[in-house]
């Protein structure tokens, strides 16, 4: 039987509140009702914040999935069923635009950072193996004992308590190696 459009203005529109007491029961046939009253100004709402339909609509879902979950928290008292619906999907949608722009963001970060200058491997390696060299030649220059101070403090990774420990030398006599080491191989490698 066909519908004409004074059948659906006489029918009596379901009450929304009712339907919500009733989804928040469980009855799916309530929440059936209540999606085809919602689906509508719902996506409308969510479109005209997210911009892309595809998006919208799956924002829209699950502001309706959220609805069905969270229908016993409705209260009427607080505002028309409408009123609620258009909340959750509010926050959804800002929260989908919110999420898309940090992720565009940070493509977009990471993009400028891998532009920035090419990377030549040849030229990194052979001015780290100069570089490596020239710190094994300063450190030739260096007295027998800073020399052993520097390695086991900054190669051997050791605090200077441990180093003073290994060499059975008192703290501050390790202290004054270090800095007389540093201060012989800054000056060696012309290090400002």
């Amino acid at each position: 039987m066909r519908r004409t459009r004074e059948d659906a203005y006489a029918a009596t529109p379901p009450d929304a509140a009712e339907l919500m007491r009733r989804v928040a029961r469980g009855d799916e046939a309530a929440f059936e009702q209540v999606y085809d009253l919602l689906i509508g100004p719902l996506y409308g709402a969510i479109r005209r914040i997210v911009r892309d339909p595809a998006q919208s609509e799956e924002v829209a879902q699950e502001v309706m999935v959220e609805l069905w979950r969270s229908a016993a928290r409705y209260s009427p008292e607080r505002g028309s069923v409408m009123t609620f619906a258009m909340t959750l999907a509010h926050r959804r949608a800002v929260d989908r635009v919110r999420s898309a722009q940090a992720s565009a963001d940070r493509e977009d970060h990471v993009g400028r950072r891998e532009v920035g200058r090419p990377f030549d491997e040849v030229a990194e390696q052979v001015t780290m193996r100069f570089e490596q060299e020239q710190v094994r030649r300063c450190l030739g220059t260096l007295t027998e004992l800073q020399r052993e101070s520097v390695v086991l403090a900054y190669y051997g990774g050791r605090t200077y308590k441990e180093v003073g420990e290994l060499l059975e030398t008192p703290l501050g006599t390790i202290k004054t190696r270090l800095r007389d080491g540093l201060i012989r191989l800054r000056d060696c490698l012309g290090v400002a």
